[in-house]
């Protein structure tokens, strides 16, 4: 495994991790008739792999994981979804969470693309000096 590929992978991870962010927000406010029905956030979750060659650890996605967190139950019984009593299910979507997934998860790949940006140089230097 070089620095180029453990990087690759690294910054697949994290455009998943982004992925799964932004399809929570998407899905923010929506409701259901059927607690089953609602919508449930999901995460990635994230396995670390060693490559015994070199000793280098990298990181991959390793599926998507829902939530356990349960809906929102809410009356509202004029919504073309309401049940018999006139509630809906609402998806269990922390707005704000979802926000700092995506911010976080842009500032790791932010400094991944750096990584590799100063690999370059110095590989590049090193060439030009010999």
């Amino acid at each position: 495994m070089t620095l180029f590929s453990m990087t690759e992978r690294a910054m697949s991870a994290q455009l998943v991790r982004m992925n799964a962010a932004t399809s929570n927000l998407a899905n923010a406010g929506s409701v259901a008739t059927t607690e089953a029905d609602a919508y449930r956030p999901i995460r990635v979750r994230f396995a670390s792999e060693l490559d015994q060659a070199t000793g280098i650890s990298g990181v991959r996605s390793d599926g998507i994981v829902r939530s356990e967190t349960a809906p929102t139950k809410r009356y509202e019984p004029n919504h073309p979804l309401a049940d018999a009593d006139g509630h809906v299910w609402e998806a269990p979507v922390d707005e704000s969470a979802e926000m700092i997934e995506i911010m976080e998860s842009a500032r790791q790949y932010q400094n991944l693309v750096q990584a590799l940006t100063t690999a370059k140089q110095l590989m590049l230097e090193t060439l030009r000096s010999n």
